[in-house]
């Protein structure tokens, strides 16, 4: 599925068109920040928003929360206090450092919460639901009535489990993701995978 199909489903679900399409693309991880950086600090300062709010992860989390923090608008990130402890992802750094410059934190669970004190972030910080639960919840029933997806692939609600492979961890090793499909192939169930190739931005 390629980047530009990918936004048309998503703007399927009765997401908005957005006001700014930074059209960066793909790159390197320090070649696509700093692009998206330069361009992100030009809407901010022309929008003057209060606050800038962040999502998850991304190298566009990232990038937003740093023209925030550098231009002193308040910043709120949305999914804060996750971690993986391994620092050799690159959303890990994303996430952590993001964190670190926000000034309102919004955490899905205890865990989160509890992440952040450890590193010694307890100011702006409130324990929330899980927005991306929230958003399956929403956009599945969207989906499916749209598409009869499950009705398209016999499949009934409840009975099967959805599985998204994309983490360059799990997608570049080939030992761990046969291991991976090995043990989802001895499930009874039916497994319906989603598998996305390329760099995670």
């Amino acid at each position: 599925m390629t980047r530009k199909n990918m936004n048309d489903l998503f703007f399927k679900l009765e997401i908005p068109e957005p006001d700014y399409n930074l059209a960066i693309g793909s790159g390197n991880h320090g070649e696509q920040t700093g692009k998206m950086l330069i361009e992100i600090e030009k809407v901010i300062l022309k929008e003057n928003p209060d606050p800038v709010i962040v999502y998850a992860d991304t190298n566009s989390t990232f990038a937003g929360a740093l023209a925030g923090s550098k231009l002193h608008v308040k910043l709120a990130h949305v999914e804060a206090g996750l971690r993986s402890f391994n620092k050799r992802m690159p959303k890990e750094i994303n996430r952590v450092l993001t964190d670190h410059v926000s000034d309102i934190l919004f955490c899905p669970t205890q865990t989160s919460v509890e992440n952040l004190k450890n590193e010694g972030i307890v100011k702006g910080v409130y324990l929330v639901s899980d927005v991306m639960f929230d958003a399956l919840l929403h956009f599945s029933k969207i989906s499916d009535m749209k598409n009869n997806v499950l009705e398209r692939l016999n499949i009934k609600p409840n009975e099967y489990y959805l599985d998204k492979i994309h983490r360059a961890e799990s997608m570049d090793n080939y030992e761990r993701h046969k291991n991976m499909l090995t043990a989802l192939s001895k499930m009874d169930d039916i497994v319906v995978f989603l598998f996305m190739q390329g760099q995670e931005k």
